[in-house]
């Protein structure tokens, strides 16, 4: 059975969380709750998976019973079953061709870095080094690097760091916890560089929720709305950002490049 069109984007999440497991367990106990408790996340981080497939699908996967002499209930409608059969399937393929790569130890890492399409230009490898609950929100601190023996690791140079703010049901859902390899991804546009005096060692501390990382300038292009910069940082990263218009700013400039907290997206891919 092929997936219809409209699973696909759905599809892109059965094996980067935890979001069609607990579909699969909804089809098996017909209740979110016991679905929730089988793949241990929280009741609320549940309805938050079945929220996300459903925007993803643009069709219904669940149909929910309220009420009732068993307090009610939770279904698959047919297009969650058929979601099911695809993402099996698709595991099926998946693992029958990187099985091919096994004995090249970076091109499973590279492999699933690469399945992840998005509009945004920086992406980039890390570590989750800790996680620290605030409320309802989890600060995500990161250890940029590739983390598998790949450039920039073991070579002496203190890596960069991030942190990234997600809500306690999106890091439930994504299994975050220290040590688990991730991407971080920033929009361009999310990226402020600024001019850093030579022979800096270390970037001036920001403002809270504020990171600022040393590098230095590899490409500058200029604009009347801002000047794009590609700058390298000290382990071997790239970053793209923009600098006010006329900068100044040329290829071996050293700069910091500011981000925040909150232009910080985390994407998992299982490799």
């Amino acid at each position: 059975m092929s997936a219809s069109p409209s699973l696909t984007d759905a599809l892109g999440h059965a094996l980067t969380d935890k979001r069609i497991d607990i579909l699969r367990q909804i089809g098996a106990s017909g209740s979110i709750s016991q679905a929730a408790r089988a793949v241990g996340v929280s009741y609320k981080a549940a309805w938050q998976a079945v929220d996300t497939l459903t925007n993803l699908a643009g069709t219904p996967l669940v149909a929910r019973a309220v009420g009732g002499a068993g307090g009610g209930g939770a279904q698959l409608t047919d297009a969650g079953r058929q979601l099911l059969v695809a993402a099996d399937a698709m595991a099926q393929a998946r693992g029958a061709v990187l099985s091919r790569w096994q004995a090249t130890p970076h091109a499973g890492p590279a492999l699933a870095r690469l399945a992840v399409r998005t509009s945004m230009r920086n992406q980039l490898p890390c570590v989750v080094e800790r996680l620290v609950p605030q409320g309802q929100i989890v600060g995500v601190h990161l250890r940029l690097g590739w983390g598998d023996g790949g450039p920039g690791d073991g070579d002496g140079v203190e890596p960069a760091a991030l942190v990234s703010r997600i809500t306690r049901e999106s890091a439930e859902l994504l299994g975050l916890q220290p040590g688990l390899a991730l991407q971080a991804l920033c929009k361009a546009t999310g990226v402020r560089v600024e001019r850093a005096a030579r022979g800096t060692a270390a970037a001036p501390a920001g403002a809270p929720g504020t990171h600022r990382l040393l590098a230095r300038a590899t490409r500058v292009v200029r604009g009347e709305s801002g000047d794009e910069v590609s700058a390298e940082l000290a382990g071997g990263l790239q970053m793209v950002g923009f600098a006010v218009p006329r900068s100044g700013l040329r290829v071996g400039s050293p700069v910091v490049l500011v981000v925040e907290d909150h232009a910080v997206v985390l994407a998992l891919a299982d490799i």
